[in-house]
């Protein structure tokens, strides 16, 4: 072999990439997509619960999809630009004032389309933040809340701890008062932004209208933007099972009245297709900014970096355009997720698994696997060095993967994140793994 034949030497790569590829290698999602079951071509892969993916109406939605495509030529051009298309942004937004009950309309101007929710709260990260600036993110949160606000943008997730206070009421806004003044004691940045999911991932829950506007008043006093990522809005269903706490029901952020509590300048929502219409793959994600045109202006700039497809642009607007298909999806989806939040919920009461009750949104249930795996060993207290991954590596072992609570924040140790939106016979099977990785 010549000297230009032989492998080069490992080639320094950034601050920033050096620590991408740190945080890959400790994500096991991957591997996980890789190792899927199926009972032909894989039939010792993994059971996965923990990637919140709704398979519940991907017969009904495919079916529809592809009776409608008829692809015309202008959507393998640059069509309208990167931020979405006019047709796009107009069924969009009607479609959202027709479920959102915004309390100002919205325009299709006031809507930028990104190629996922994802893309959209980095964007919004990187307008709003400069590098080292604060975010504010309840615990537990969404784990990929924290590349996406974090990884490229260079802001900082400033975690909320809520201790013993219920995050959904008006007193856990102390909480997030306490952690921005904290942060910015430290540091010589400021708090820039809050960022609400709502309904919330993981505890599966709707904020009620009285925290909402506590929230908007403290962005208000302290200059800083709420961020609401809804992209579970419609993804709401009637708890037959365990209704203490209340489930609350969901109302948008832009639903209230702004006046004399928060600039509307400062109120921005995200939402998408890949929950309430199970469709991740197609990557549509949507910011809706009404007062702001310097958060259009910045999109508009940086929107090359996430172009929708025209693909994914021309089946978001067949959908969205027609009312009676969504009014039917929406309904049945309802139907189907209540269904299987009973399944587990029921499971999970019946063999004497603790769990975050009262849920009445999205795909999850946030169960605590610790106390019964303690309990199993006769067990009070846990004296290891990670009582979180010493599971994960059980449930592991028995091929079925959960969202881990030490990824979502959680203030506690033990608890994780189960995916209810899978058919009833999924979801046996990986309850039955679930309490072998967590019994003797």
């Amino acid at each position: 072999m010549s000297p230009k034949d032989e492998p080069r030497p490992y080639l320094p790569l950034s601050t920033r990439a050096q620590e991408a590829v740190v945080a890959e290698t400790k994500n096991p999602l991957l591997d996980i997509l890789a190792d899927l079951w199926h009972p032909e071509s894989n039939p010792n892969g993994f059971f996965s619960v923990g990637i919140a993916e709704n398979v519940l109406m991907h017969d009904v939605l495919l079916e529809y999809i592809n009776k409608q495509l008829t692809l015309p030529a202008k959507y393998l051009t640059y069509n309208d630009g990167g931020a979405g298309s006019t047709r796009l942004k107009k069924a969009t937004a009607r479609f959202l004032n027709r479920h959102l009950s915004p309390f100002t309309p919205i325009q299709p101007h006031h809507l930028a389309i990104t190629n996922g929710v994802s893309s959209a709260i980095e964007q919004l990260s990187w307008i709003f933040a400069n590098p080292g600036d604060g975010i504010l993110l309840g615990r537990p949160y969404y784990g990929q809340f924290i590349p996406d606000l974090a990884m490229r943008p260079a802001a900082k997730v400033v975690p909320v701890n809520f201790d013993d206070c219920n995050p959904f009421e008006p007193a856990a806004v102390e909480k997030y008062e306490q952690a921005l003044l904290q942060f910015e004691s430290q540091t010589s940045n400021k708090v820039r932004a809050l960022v609400l999911c709502h309904p919330h991932n993981p505890l599966g829950r709707c904020y009620p209208t009285r925290t909402i506007v506590e929230l908007m008043r403290l962005c208000q006093t302290y200059q800083i933007h709420l961020i609401s990522d809804e992209i579970y809005a419609l993804s709401t269903w009637e708890n037959r099972i365990d209704r203490t706490p209340a489930p609350v029901k969901f109302q948008s952020v832009l639903s209230i009245d702004p006046t004399d509590i928060i600039d509307p300048g400062l109120t921005h929502i995200l939402w998408g297709m890949s929950k309430d219409f199970g469709a991740n793959g197609i990557r549509i994600g949507v910011i809706v900014s009404q007062a702001n045109a310097g958060v259009h202006s910045a999109l508009r700039g940086t929107s090359l970096y996430s172009y929708v497809s025209g693909l994914s642009d021309y089946i978001a607007a067949n959908i969205l355009e027609d009312d009676a298909f969504t009014d039917q999806y929406i309904e049945m989806n309802r139907q189907r997720l209540g269904d299987s939040y009973h399944f587990v919920a029921e499971y999970l009461q019946q063999h004497g698994l603790e769990y975050e009750r009262g849920g009445n949104a999205g795909f999850f249930i946030w169960v605590n696997l610790g106390k019964k795996y303690l309990e199993s060993r006769q067990k009070i207290h846990y004296d290891g060095p990670d009582l979180t991954q010493e599971i994960m590596d059980r449930l592991c072992s028995q091929k079925v993967f959960l969202a881990s609570g030490n990824a979502f924040g959680s203030e506690k140790p033990g608890w994780f994140r189960i995916v209810t939106s899978h058919p009833t016979a999924y979801l046996a099977e990986a309850l039955r793994r679930i309490e072998l990785a967590v019994g003797n």
